[in-house]
């Protein structure tokens, strides 16, 4: 079974997906301006994941154990969708 899609209808889908994840990103800085008006008191982590390696970084070790338990989840989610893909197209 062969999966074929146009070359527009992939530029558009990674377009239409760039712009979800820009919209996601501002409207996480928002929030995480508003919280941290409200309280004086900001937290917060991230993960910059190369390949299936996550790099994590936080300003408290809550955080860095909420993005490490969802970056992994994120890794594991890949690769599974990765082999299925895979299996699907041979």
């Amino acid at each position: 079974m062969t999966l074929a899609l146009e070359a527009g209808t992939l530029y558009t889908l990674g377009i239409i997906i760039i712009l979800i994840g820009v919209i996601f990103i501002l409207a996480a800085f928002a929030l995480f301006f508003l919280s941290s008006v409200k309280s004086g008191k900001a937290r917060g982590g991230g993960a910059v994941i190369i390949g299936p390696f996550p790099i994590i970084f936080g300003t408290d070790k809550e955080s860095v154990k909420t993005v490490l338990l969802l970056s992994i989840a994120l890794t594991i989610i890949l690769f599974a969708f990765f082999i299925t893909l895979y299996l699907l197209d041979r």
